[in-house]
């Protein structure tokens, strides 16, 4: 029997670019047969994602208060472990992350037994690279995660990431709220899981506006920062 595989997208205000990237998901073919399901968390938006995402024949589930990304992305983790899939994927729905490269995320996956895997924009650097800011920022957490997980993770921003039945299991208990894909490593790391990543071309965002707004900022870099220490001292 194939295995199962839910899409993850947290979705604040995507209205204009979900629509496409549900198109996408709707002729994406997965290796090994799996069957793809699409969750839409629709994060209290004020415009009409949600009712895209039912037109997009997409799962729906309305948060009744804006939970933040990290509380989306583990709202759509909850529904997969409750709902048995053998793999999530967390995918945005602006545009992105780009559905014809979900397969190398499975792929490399089936091949290494990863638990975690991360598209990265990084590794072959093709495909949109991010603004200059936001390059200096990923490249800071590259060296805040080498020192507190030992791996060289050059994407760890990346929300482009492949979650086994056990990042799941884990994911759905303990999962970071705010801006959490940095700190969500060192949970990961800590927890004996094993974490990699594949090259993936990225596309520029085709609509919406970021959640991170002042990703380059030294406040950002300090309150994450402050947060991945926390995760790393904090008792199992």
């Amino acid at each position: 029997m194939p295995g199962k595989v839910l899409i993850v997208i947290p979705c604040y205000n995507e209205e204009a670019s979900l629509p496409s990237v549900l198109k996408e998901l709707q002729q994406t073919v997965l290796p090994d047969n799996y069957q793809l399901d699409v969750l839409v968390v629709n994060d209290c938006s004020k415009d009409g994602t949600s009712a895209v995402a039912k037109k997009g024949k997409a799962i729906v589930i309305d948060l009744p208060v804006n939970l933040g990304i990290g509380g989306a992305v583990q709202t759509g983790i909850l529904y997969a472990r409750n709902n048995g899939y053998d793999i999530a994927i967390q995918l945005d729905g602006d545009g992105q992350h780009p559905p014809k490269e979900l397969s190398k995320l499975v792929s490399f996956h089936l091949e290494s037994g990863a638990n975690i895997v991360i598209g990265s924009r990084f590794l072959e650097k093709e495909g949109f690279q991010s603004s200059f800011a936001r390059r200096l920022g990923i490249k800071y957490f590259h060296w805040v995660n080498r020192l507190m997980t030992g791996l060289h993770i050059y994407d760890s921003t990346s929300g482009f990431r492949l979650f086994d039945k056990a990042a799941i299991k884990i994911a759905a208990v303990n999962y970071p709220d705010e801006y959490p894909e940095p700190e969500s490593l060192v949970v990961f790391s800590k927890a004996g899981l094993k974490i990699a990543e594949v090259p993936v071309i990225m596309n520029a965002r085709q609509g919406g506006q970021s959640s991170i707004r002042q990703f380059g900022s030294l406040y950002y870099c300090i309150k994450v920062s402050l947060a991945m220490l926390f995760s790393f001292i904090r008792k199992p």
